[in-house]
């Protein structure tokens, strides 16, 4: 009786090491599918594991930098103080000039609200957002997950960066909804994408900005809007 008993113990634990072995298995193959499909950045959204410093070994205009990818600390940039005050990477200052100068013909009136954050003032950003959800009853726990959606981590802010800026508009002359649709119909021309769209939140973990536009020169902006990617995707598929 007791040999029977062992035997079936045996059994058992066989069994569960096979169902671990082909789980095993599976995952390693998922990862070896997944890095021969798209590199380590597709790992990275299947995944969403430990995140890294943003590599800025390519393109300057198209470096990604969220969740998981980080400004390395030594980032510098060149910035153009805007009329208002604001500042931006200054090799984008030409096309963003030349896009506000066109919207502007076409009768809208539009300016720069934000342009780019020092890490001092993108942790002031999100200490705000956290107090205000907490003076609104949540925990600080419940608070900063809450802040997290609308605003960036500090050091993960493309501000930080000076190729994004947030458009608003003066809506004592125009409304921010025509603002809005001009930018997404026109904005690619000049090498502006609209950064976090509605239907990309999944990817980007940012609910959905219209005034968010991020520089990423024209050819990468043309292609883009004619296939409907966001940064991460346009990376995954053509880097």
């Amino acid at each position: 009786m007791k040999k029977q008993a062992r035997h079936k113990k045996k059994q058992s634990y066989k069994a569960v090491a096979r169902v671990l072995v082909t789980l095993l298995i599976l995952i390693t193959g998922l990862i070896a599918y997944y890095s021969i499909r798209g590199g380590d950045r597709t790992l990275l959204m299947v995944f969403h594991s430990e995140k890294q410093v943003a590599d800025t070994s390519g393109a300057w205009n198209l470096i990604l930098v969220d969740r998981d990818h980080y400004i390395p600390a030594n980032y510098q940039v060149e910035l153009t103080e805007l009329s208002n005050g604001e500042k931006v990477d200054s090799r984008i200052y030409p096309e963003l000039q030349q896009m506000f100068d066109d919207a502007r013909a076409a009768g809208l009136a539009l300016f720069v609200r934000e342009g780019y954050r020092t890490t001092k003032e993108q942790q002031q950003i999100m200490d705000d957002r956290i107090k205000e959800y907490e003076n609104q009853g949540c925990s600080k726990k419940e608070a900063k997950k809450k802040a997290e959606e609308y605003v960036a981590i500090p050091g993960t802010s493309e501000h930080q960066l000076g190729l994004s800026v947030d458009i608003n508009a003066d809506t004592s002359k125009c409304s921010s909804d025509a603002v809005y649709q001009w930018l997404d119909e026109n904005a690619y021309k000049y090498g502006f994408v609209k950064r976090y769209p509605e239907d990309k939140t999944d990817i980007t973990s940012i609910n959905n900005e219209p005034w968010h536009y991020r520089y990423v020169g024209k050819d990468a902006a043309r292609t883009m809007k004619q296939e409907n990617l966001c940064l991460e995707e346009y990376l995954i598929k053509y880097k």
